[in-house]
């Protein structure tokens, strides 16, 4: 099951123009924070806030809907979202907690519930919506990319960084420039190299543009709770849908992404076995 467990796959993607004009696809995560926020189903949410000048993303606690709003957008160096659970919870004192996560924050978040010294903190977060994710880069491969392979001068250059189409984009100016994924390879975070979630399995809910078109989102219920709140959020006219069936590329294409990256890696943690090296619990 490349895809893990899930309720419910769709295409779907908000009906707001302020949130679609600063999200990176359907606006689906952005979308649910803010309707959870609304109705009290969380008090706040730990997300990878704007990234600063160098497009380093910051862990960021965020309250209302124009908070939510001002960090929508994919971030493609690793933010330590998690880190700011502490603050969310003692500094906030928010007892409902939403976090938006990675696959293996969000492994690594399961695993804390799970565990009775991290469930004080842990038990606190009500909504978990995971992001796909194929690997993530240092911020010295994303500077690389920017200056050594697409010519600019820095990375605080850009404008607007993207993943599609299989490429790495970046915009200077108005204009896009692209990178190959194949030479990207190489450049990801170690961890990236042994982890075999693609769709963030854990979540309770998972989305990303794979497998749907331009301006939406392909998105996976997985729990009741994932299950309950976009529901709700698509009968509040909030998020619109549509059945995979009858978009394109469709769930193959992300099925197809999903069990290479579980094959490819999990032939790495087997090589790594066999060399007695130790891959770190998380994964």
């Amino acid at each position: 099951m490349p895809l893990g467990t899930y309720k419910e796959a769709l295409s779907a993607r908000s009906t707001e123009q302020k949130i679609l004009d600063v999200s990176q696809d359907g606006g689906i995560v952005s979308s649910l924070l803010c309707y959870a926020l609304d109705e009290g189903i969380i008090e706040g949410a730990v997300v990878a806030g704007t990234p600063d000048e160098d497009w380093r993303p910051i862990p960021t606690v965020v309250t209302s809907s124009d908070e939510v709003i001002a960090a929508a957008g994919t971030k493609y160096s690793m933010s330590p979202t998690l880190s700011a659970l502490k603050e969310a919870t003692r500094q906030y004192g928010l007892e409902k907690v939403g976090v938006v996560a990675t696959p293996c924050q969000v492994q690594g978040l399961r695993k804390a519930k799970a565990y009775p010294f991290t469930r004080f903190v842990a038990d606190k977060v009500n909504l978990i919506i995971g992001i796909y994710c194929m690997e993530n880069f240092p911020m010295a491969s994303l500077d690389t990319f920017a200056t050594a392979k697409l010519g600019f001068d820095s990375l605080t250059d850009a404008s607007k960084m993207d993943i599609g189409k299989g490429k790495f984009w970046l915009t200077k100016d108005g204009e896009d420039k692209g990178l190959a994924i194949k030479e990207t390879h190489g450049y990801e975070q170690a961890g990236c190299n042994v982890c075999q979630d693609y769709v963030a399995e854990w979540a309770d809910v998972s989305t990303g543009s794979v497998g749907s078109p331009d301006g939406w989102s392909t998105v996976l219920t997985r729990t009741d709770a994932g299950e309950s709140v976009f529901k709700a959020a698509v009968d509040a006219g909030l998020i619109e849908t549509k059945p995979m069936d009858d978009v394109k590329p469709g769930l193959p294409l992300l099925e197809k992404l999903a069990k290479g990256k579980k094959d490819k890696n999990t032939a790495e943690r087997e090589r790594r076995a066999k060399m007695g090296v130790r891959i770190p619990a998380i994964y």
